[in-house]
């Protein structure tokens, strides 16, 4: 396992991905417990790109419940359909979205938060849980972004 990250500082996302993926796998390698490797993965994400949230929501009894994140605190409970992570799980693919002013339904657990993105996590098929991530800056994020947290998410065994 790995115990430190290498944060490189470049303007290249795709060039910080492909840094930051192997070592996320370094944290992952020969640890099965899930929340652990979600702390540690979201801990890799912020510490690297510097956003202002990142968390995990798991698919509980017919809701997404809030699970292992960083940054400020956060909407414990989120109905299908709505807002956007409710929406990327119900439409199971990920949404990028740019300005979340004008994303209908937003849900703002942060009036400081102006993008977002959703990766929904799937097993069996299903959607299991979604990777919720947030930027104080518009327009954050893009498929770059999209192609890369899918694969990391891909590297955690729900």
């Amino acid at each position: 396992m790995a115990e430190d990250l290498t944060i490189i500082q470049s303007t290249d996302k795709q060039e910080q991905y492909q840094s930051l993926i192997p070592q996320i796998e370094a944290l992952l390698e020969g640890e099965s417990d899930l929340i652990a490797n979600q702390a540690n993965t979201i801990a890799a994400l912020k510490e690297q790109f510097k956003w202002f949230w990142v968390g995990f929501y798991s698919v509980k009894n017919g809701e997404l419940v809030l699970g292992p994140f960083q940054g400020p605190v956060a909407c414990t409970r989120i109905a299908k359909g709505k807002g956007v992570c409710g929406a990327a799980w119900e439409q199971g693919k990920a949404l990028i979205v740019p300005d979340v002013d004008a994303f209908p339904g937003h849900i703002a657990c942060s009036s400081l938060s102006r993008s977002e993105i959703v990766i929904p996590i799937y097993q069996n098929n299903e959607v299991v849980a979604v990777l919720d991530v947030d930027s104080q800056e518009l327009d954050q994020f893009d498929q770059t972004d999209a192609q890369y947290l899918e694969q990391i998410v891909k590297l955690l065994r729900f």
